[in-house]
């Protein structure tokens, strides 16, 4: 076998984050679920998920230590770490951001923008992390999309722009926003005064571009969707493997 042919062409170290509660490892659960990684779909109040692997953690439904598994999707290999969310483990969290090429932060979507979450988000500033956010437990009653986006907008950022392609969310399970491409574009383009040169003159913007300012940190894609309900998942992968830029290392690194 061709071991080498089958190498994903691109490969990133993307780290999970939330407040306590807000679902972060169901979401890393669902991803490796969804990519094929785990057959068996584990939970945390059921003590069996795949990265709470210390008996503590079962037992008391928290992540303390950070955890690391590989993924493939498409042509993207990710190492995902899956970092502890409750507040008295900061320092394990924070000792990962060192080596990370993105962050995945999550947000629960009954709870909105928590403090911790503000403090993750300095901390992600601080270490020129782009970010994808999950808004996650969109199926739980009373929860508001654009409410929450505007929310984030107030609190994190006015880049904070709704990624969920109404195809993508529909094959996903969940249901999609109002609003069409153009409308997307000119979201993202409101972001930057490039992107909105490039809009004006081609009345588009190209992926590499929305890649690079992702990368930037002049865009924030946000995915919504339940991690428990493996709603979302899909559509926030799709997005990482579409828009993120593998790191280049010199002949030198190492």
């Amino acid at each position: 076998m061709d071991y080498a042919s089958k190498k994903p062409e691109k490969h990133i170290c993307i780290g999970i984050l939330a407040h306590v509660d807000a679902g972060k490892t169901t979401l890393a659960e669902g991803i490796l679920y969804h990519s094929g990684s785990i057959r068996k779909l584990g939970r945390v109040d059921h003590g069996d998920a795949f990265l709470d692997t210390y008996a503590l953690e079962r037992s008391r439904g928290i992540t303390i230590f950070s955890k690391q598994a590989e993924v493939t999707f498409g042509n993207l290999g990710i190492t995902l770490l899956d970092t502890p969310g409750h507040v008295d483990f900061s320092a394990e969290m924070e000792r990962t951001l060192q080596v990370l090429d993105y962050a995945i932060l999550v947000i629960s979507g009954a709870d909105g923008v928590q403090g911790h979450v503000q403090t993750l988000w300095q901390l992600l500033k601080r270490y020129r992390i782009p970010v994808f956010l999950f808004i996650n437990k969109m199926d739980q009653e009373g929860t508001d999309r654009q409410a929450l986006l505007d929310e984030l907008h107030g609190r994190l950022s006015e880049c904070c722009v709704d990624f969920g392609g109404d195809a993508a969310e529909a094959a996903d399970g969940v249901e999609a926003a109002g609003g069409t491409e153009d409308t997307f574009m000119e979201n993202v383009a409101m972001c930057d005064e490039g992107l909105l040169e490039a809009f004006l003159e081609h009345g588009a913007i190209e992926e590499r571009e929305i890649g690079a300012a992702i990368a930037e940190r002049r865009i924030f894609p946000c995915y919504f969707g339940s991690a428990l309900k493996m709603q979302g998942i899909g559509a926030l992968l799709a997005g990482i493997e579409k828009y993120v830029q593998a790191p280049v290392y010199g002949k030198d690194f190492g």
